[in-house]
């Protein structure tokens, strides 16, 4: 067993390792094109690539259905059972599943060109910029449906490639578009992207099982647990996408949009790079844990295992972002932004719960309970709201870093009573006093900042990071 607990560290670490450099790659790349539009289009150019991007982002994630995560657990169960026949089908079956929903997903663009023209623009000039968009729509879907294929069967260094040369193809050919055709080029270089993305995910696609041949009823019959799975996560993500509209528009009507600024600039800090580290575990955490679903002894094992490995790697993270907010800020935005340092600070100690509570939320999705994942999703979307309100009335922007920190610890004892009352399962004490230890790190080198003394918080810092390095050691050579 300690042998088979080391060999899933090592597998968690190098996925984490893999996945964590293309995703710096992908933000590389976005920064140089968003800098390429700034310079050559301008302001313009920058509106019309985040209007038709957040269209296309709607559009994809509304018919999608969430297969892209869903379909991954079926894959995954159907590899655990040892039959190469029913592997091949239910890759067969996603394929289909991705072909008729992107084609869906097309029409309805199409259809809905000149309402989508309208709501965007204000009027009917930029019907056939929607039409083209549809374009976009099948390649991702398609695209999404490759990379459940990789994911579910294992094959993570395809799917990196696919994601890491995909992006630096897709900017390579947008440069030349930005400079020669400027404002005309914004949609050509959308439509490029999702083909070069489209055209690695074809040859890097899975072929070592048979193409099968699968019937429309049993493509249906097949298909439809993760379908209704998918629709469930995506009622969930519309519910966070809807809080999240919610508060910042309430935020911009009392408060201005000057803070409305503030707010998304923490939020990114808090959220977006810290998850860098999170979604690279899960390529290999969701599809591990869905195998063992039924297993209650290997689920608790595993978990166990994963909040070691991803608090582990969290613990320093959490420590040098708060020991270095200011740098961070300096460097990221301006020095204008200095009034969120307390308010990214919150959030980092919330980041630790969140990594808990994220552990235990994919079981979840690894039992395919589609109804309880959508629920604890609402229950999480409404605090988070609820709270940010409160906390932003009382606190001002430091209350939103309160309100994330509160929101994780009351969405974490949601999913415990899931995890722990509803699914009887556990983990290992080693966990919580890992958990218990990184939230005291965090907590101290934040109370030392705050209280203007740095060399607390420094050393509280690097005693975090020989503890993290000598746990993961640890957990390499067990």
């Amino acid at each position: 067993m300690a042998g088979k607990s080391s060999n899933i560290s090592r597998m968690a670490m190098k996925a984490m390792g893999l996945f964590g450099g293309v995703q710096v790659m992908g933000i590389l790349c976005s920064i140089i094109r968003t800098k390429l539009v700034a310079l050559w289009i301008g302001p313009v150019g920058i509106g019309l690539f985040g209007l038709f991007n957040n269209a296309l982002e709607m559009i994809s994630t509304g018919t999608n259905l969430g297969i892209r995560s869903s379909s991954v657990r079926d894959i995954s169960q159907a590899l655990e059972q040892s039959d190469r026949g029913l592997v091949a089908r239910m890759i067969a079956v996603v394929r289909k599943w991705s072909l008729w929903l992107g084609l869906g997903g097309a029409l309805l663009t199409i259809s809905l060109a000149p309402l989508l023209s309208e709501l965007t623009f204000g009027d009917q000039t930029h019907i056939w910029g929607f039409v083209a968009l549809s374009a976009a729509v099948l390649l991702q879907a398609l695209t999404n449906g490759e990379y459940a294929v990789l994911q579910g069967t294992a094959r993570l260094k395809r799917l990196a490639s696919v994601t890491l040369w995909g992006t630096i193809v897709g900017l390579a050919v947008s440069v030349p578009l930005f400079y020669l055709l400027r404002e005309r080029s914004i949609l050509p270089s959308i439509i490029a992207y999702a083909l070069a993305l489209a055209a690695f995910a074809w040859m890097f696609r899975n072929r070592d099982y048979p193409a099968a041949a699968v019937s429309r009823r049993e493509t249906f019959d097949m298909g439809k647990g993760f379908v209704r799975l998918g629709i469930y996560m995506t009622l969930g993500n519309f519910a966070s996408i809807l809080a999240s509209y919610a508060f910042n528009a309430w935020l911009n009507v009392h408060a201005g949009t000057e803070q409305v600024g503030f707010y998304q600039a923490g939020y990114t800090l808090i959220n977006k790079y810290t998850g860098l580290i999170l979604t690279a575990l899960g390529m290999e955490y969701y599809p591990r844990l869905a195998k063992v679903a039924d297993s209650r002894l290997r689920l608790r094992a595993f978990v166990s295992q994963e909040i070691n490995v991803a608090i582990a790697v969290m613990a320093p993270v959490v420590a040098l972002f708060i020991l270095l907010r200011e740098l961070v800020v300096w460097i990221l935005y301006t020095p204008e932004f200095n009034v969120i340092l307390t308010f990214v600070s919150w959030g980092m100690v919330g980041t630790v719960l969140r990594t808990l509570s994220w552990c235990l939320a994919f079981t979840i999705l690894a039992k395919g309970d589609g109804k309880t994942y959508l629920w604890t999703e609402v229950a999480s979307a409404v605090i988070n709201l609820v709270l940010n309100i409160l906390f932003y009335r009382w606190w001002g922007l430091t209350g939103l870093g309160m309100a994330f920190l509160v929101s994780y610890l009351l969405y974490t004892l949601i999913v415990a009573v899931v995890y722990f009352r509803i699914y009887r399962l556990s983990v290992s004490p080693a966990s919580l006093y890992n958990l218990l230890w990184t939230l005291a790190v965090a907590a101290g080198v934040m109370a030392a900042m705050e209280g203007g003394v740095m060399p607390i918080a420094i050393v509280l810092t690097a005693i975090s990071a020989i503890v993290a390095a000598r746990q993961i050691v640890t957990l390499w050579r067990r």
